[in-house]
This record gives C-alpha cells, structure tokens and sequence, in this order.
C-alpha cells in the first residue's frame, strides 16, 4: 500500500466552504471509479488566508504505480481540472505504513 499526502493551499478569493462542497461532491464521489484507491479523505487545516495550507489529502492507494496509471484517465483529469478552479498542492508525503499500524475498532 502507499500513502500519499498533499498539502492544499486554495487560491485567493476562493471560500473554504465552497471547495468543501466540491469535494464531498466531486472528488469523494469519483473515488469508485478510481480502481488503485481504497481509502481517500480530505481535513480542514486552517480558514486563514495566510495560513501555508489550508487543507490535506490523504489518499491509500495499492501502489504508486496503480495510482500513476489512474491518474492517466478520464475521470482523475476532470478531477484535476476541477481542483485547479480551487486550490493547488503545495507539498506531497508519499510512503509505505509500517505494518500492522493501529486502528480502533
């Protein structure tokens, strides 16, 4: 698995709100046709204008590799003209968990 993180920064003018809704509209919902992504969440940083961002992304993909060749169609294109309406990612973390990791059931 690979974890991918970008840090977002909208651009001037835009209301955090409005690219919220594009996200739990558009991007949450192409996930499905994203076959390399099993998880994906987006987190709101800061409101503030100046802040260095303003949201991250985390994506879990099954690997760099699968998640390349989904960025090489259709659907990850529209998504990536809609986000550039939006915002820009200012910084990208990508890496494999140590496994097992934690998580609370």
């Amino acid at each position: 698995m690979q974890v991918i993180v970008h840090g977002i920064k909208l651009h001037a003018g835009v209301e955090p709100s409005h690219f919220e809704a594009w996200v739990r509209e558009y991007d949450y919902g192409a996930c499905p046709q994203l076959p390399s992504v099993n998880a994906f969440t987006v987190h709101r940083v800061s409101e503030d204008s100046s802040a260095p961002v303003h949201f991250f992304e985390i994506i879990w993909a099954t690997s760099r590799e699968a998640f390349s060749r989904d960025m090489d169609t259709d659907v990850f294109r529209e998504l990536s003209n809609g986000f550039a309406k939006f915002a820009s990612v200012v910084d990208e973390l990508t890496g494999e968990p140590i496994e097992p990791g934690y998580l609370a059931v």
